[in-house]
């Protein structure tokens, strides 16, 4: 039983907030979050007050015996933190994170084999702005597009959204297709960070997975039988200097499609670089190719 993915107390240093991708650490973190300003209570009738000096002493006392409790489970927390985040060595433990918090207490898996599911950057819309859809980890968030939905269940991970409905695979009888998707994922190739070079490194990678051979094996597409460079070069995202390269690739089988492959550095937390992928099916039903630069100009920090 371990906690679901999300943003937690970091043990080494607990006036941070750490990654945890409901296995491990990761090295994301950030400041905690300042909650907003208390929300005033309606008008209603004054509340009774106490009748007497003697009562006054004794809520008086009462208040003061709760407030030194409080700071004792308080200390007790963060010291505990701060000694389960090292062992005798000094070296760092993979604690998980504990469920002290507001985070429910994740469900016990009824079997002992992994099932697919949905991407863990993929979070609820913000009650201020329902048109974006948030990567928690990497810190951004990118417009919702018409024609543009969340993914519900999603067996492919770091899926940020995808367009909306399926048709049949035309390169396989048992598969289901989407004619475009977003994905999203940190960049991890071999320590490189310039986004001109992880972005040239991705592209290929990005094509196969998309329309050559898919994660379990199969071609949904029959294979990619070549591809064009359409366009590449630097672009600023989220106030940052990132580069992408986009492929036409060509398919055994159906109209083939586009890849994008973005890179840049994230604008908040350690700045890793990030990259975004963009799968657009090619002919009349795929998306619309101008959605690509939609998407990165819409680009934004989680925080803005």
């Amino acid at each position: 039983m371990t906690p679901s993915p999300g943003w937690y107390r970091d043990p080494k240093a607990p006036h941070l907030e750490r990654w945890w991708d409901g296995t491990a650490w990761t090295e994301h973190r950030r400041a905690p979050e300042v909650p907003g300003p208390p929300v005033p209570l309606p008008p209603g009738p004054p509340l009774p007050g106490p009748s007497s000096a003697g009562d006054v002493a004794a809520q008086r006392s009462r208040v003061i015996a709760l407030t030194a409790a409080g700071a004792v489970l308080v200390t007790a927390i963060v010291t505990g933190a701060m000694v389960l985040g090292k062992d005798d060595g000094g070296t760092e433990v993979n604690t998980a994170p504990t469920l002290a918090t507001s985070e429910p207490e994740p469900r016990e898996p009824a079997t002992d084999t992994p099932t697919p599911t949905p991407s863990a950057s993929t979070s609820e819309p913000s009650a201020d702005d329902p048109a974006v859809v948030e990567d928690q980890l990497n810190g951004i968030t990118l417009p919702l597009l018409d024609g543009w939905v969340r993914p519900q269940t999603f067996s492919e991970p770091d899926v940020l959204m995808s367009t909306d409905g399926t048709y049949d695979c035309p390169g396989d009888d048992f598969g289901f297709c989407r004619h475009g998707k977003v994905i999203s994922r940190t960049a991890t190739q071999n320590g490189e960070t310039s986004p001109e070079a992880l972005a040239k490194a991705d592209i290929q990678q990005a094509a196969d997975e998309a329309y050559d051979r898919d994660r379990v094996g199969r071609r949904p597409f029959g294979g990619i039988e070549s591809h064009q460079v359409v366009k590449s070069g630097p672009v600023e995202v989220a106030g940052r200097t990132g580069y992408f390269v986009r492929w036409r690739v060509k398919t055994a089988e159906g109209p083939g499609g586009y890849v994008q492959s973005l890179a840049f550095a994230s604008p908040v937390g350690t700045e890793a670089p990030v990259l975004v992928r963009y799968v657009f099916d090619a002919g009349e039903d795929g998306p619309p190719l101008a959605d690509m630069d939609r998407f990165t100009q819409g680009i934004r920090p989680a925080t803005d």
